[in-house]
């Protein structure tokens, strides 16, 4: 038994400060039913000599190994995912004098970045004698569980809602995941499937739900801090939100490597949800501890429909702890941005995917993004499941009543 080095000390909760031990199956905090989070003894880790080290090591997110909270080689459920390119984009009008880049999680296994969460999550899951795990989804991570449970030879079952695409249960189904339809949105999914779940020997993956994760959405981070030229950082990374694990895992990354003393200065984290669902940016105007449930949620980009995240209060934390701040763009700008992402940049973005392009325009305006800083845009997802001019044919034709107002 080879062991990774992995540094995890404890799971800890930031609402009531329970401390969980993380060698046992754990959901939520037992106390207050908030998220767990895992904490990793960095003052064991010389960080110098571990990030000089780096560059000898496979280029997959599990190079951050003594990070992560795998401990054994042997329980790691790897399908190549992680390092994936930062792209210089030129040619973007709509941020004059800025230097936009592109990070492109649509390369990863299964098109998505989920696949960072799955591969750490699933591994966890296996190393810790769970054989059942279902995920409620709005797609991508249903389809990255049911991959990786069949890699980790785990029963999977994927809860979506039923105007899911019939490609992504297709998708689900391939890998050999038992999938449940449910009406409405990710939300009653989740609802329905923790109801149906109640009685069996199965575990939940739901985003924050459990604390291994956002771990591998760490590696965003992580690799962002690598990818960038000399450590230096961008001044902005721009990043879809639906439930915001994402934005929770570049923040968590970033503090560490602060922590190590390798890094001094965080980008600011801007979230970019759809004006037809966009509880977390209302919750950063309105200065709320956490959101509001979206009324009568609606958009074309299925990963940002998420009316009520859940942890949303570190998703805040994550955003207002870095300087940053939210957009809302429509749905029509989102298509829009998928063209113009195809056509002047050769990348295939999902709807989620093209919402940062989308949102340049608004944030250069509002001189969020200034010129001579560099910018970061996520892409989470390929667009290759999706067409852009059928998903125009079904927009209605007033999209402004949802509108939030944008930033002064």
């Amino acid at each position: 038994m080879t062991e990774t080095g992995s540094l995890l000390q404890s799971l800890e909760c930031r609402a009531c400060c329970t401390e969980v031990d993380p060698h046992r199956p754990a959901g939520v905090c037992p106390t207050c039913g908030h998220a767990l989070l895992a904490v990793y003894a960095l003052s064991k880790l010389d960080a110098r000599s571990w990030k000089a080290g780096l560059s000898s090591r496979t280029p997959s997110l599990w190079r951050y190994r003594e990070l992560l909270p795998i401990q054994r080689q042997e329980s790691i459920v790897t399908l190549g995912e992680g390092f994936t390119p930062v792209l210089p984009l030129s040619d973007v009008p709509e941020a004059p004098g800025v230097r936009v880049v592109l990070k492109d999680d649509g390369l990863l296994p299964t098109g998505s970045f989920k696949a960072r969460g799955m591969s750490v999550a699933v591994g966890r899951a296996r190393e810790l004698g769970l054989h059942q795990l279902f995920v409620p989804s709005a797609g991508n991570a249903g389809v990255a569980l049911a991959a990786y449970g069949a890699r980790a030879g785990v029963r999977v079952r994927v809860y979506l809602p039923t105007k899911t695409s019939e490609s992504i249960r297709e998708a689900c189904r391939a890998y050999g995941a038992e999938v449940v339809g449910v009406a409405g949105t990710i939300r009653e999914a989740g609802a329905a499937a923790r109801t149906a779940e109640k009685t069996l020997p199965s575990f939940d993956m739901s985003t924050l739900r459990e604390p291994y994760r956002v771990e591998g959405k760490k590696t965003m981070g992580f690799e962002i801090f690598e990818q960038s030229p000399g450590a230096e950082l961008p001044d902005a990374i721009v990043y879809p939100t639906g439930g915001g694990t994402g934005l929770v895992g570049m923040y968590k990354a970033f503090t560490e490597l602060r922590e190590l003393g390798l890094l001094e200065r965080i980008p600011r984290l801007y979230a970019i949800q759809a004006e037809g669902c966009a509880p977390v940016v209302r919750a950063l105007r309105d200065g709320a501890a956490a959101v509001r449930p979206w009324e009568d949620p609606t958009t074309v980009a299925p990963g940002l429909l998420v009316p009520a995240p859940f942890a949303s209060e570190r998703v805040l934390e994550a955003v207002r702890g870095s300087g940053g701040s939210g957009d809302t763009v429509s749905d029509s700008s989102l298509l829009d941005a998928m063209d113009r992402l195809a056509q002047r940049h050769g990348i295939s973005a999902s709807p989620e995917g093209a919402a940062p392009y989308a949102a340049l325009e608004s944030l250069t305006r509002h001189r969020l993004l200034r010129p001579g800083e560099t910018v970061l845009l996520y892409n989470t997802g390929s667009g290759l499941g999706f067409s852009s001019a059928r998903l125009r044919d079904a927009l209605p034709r007033d999209e402004s009543r949802r509108h939030l107002e944008t930033p002064g």
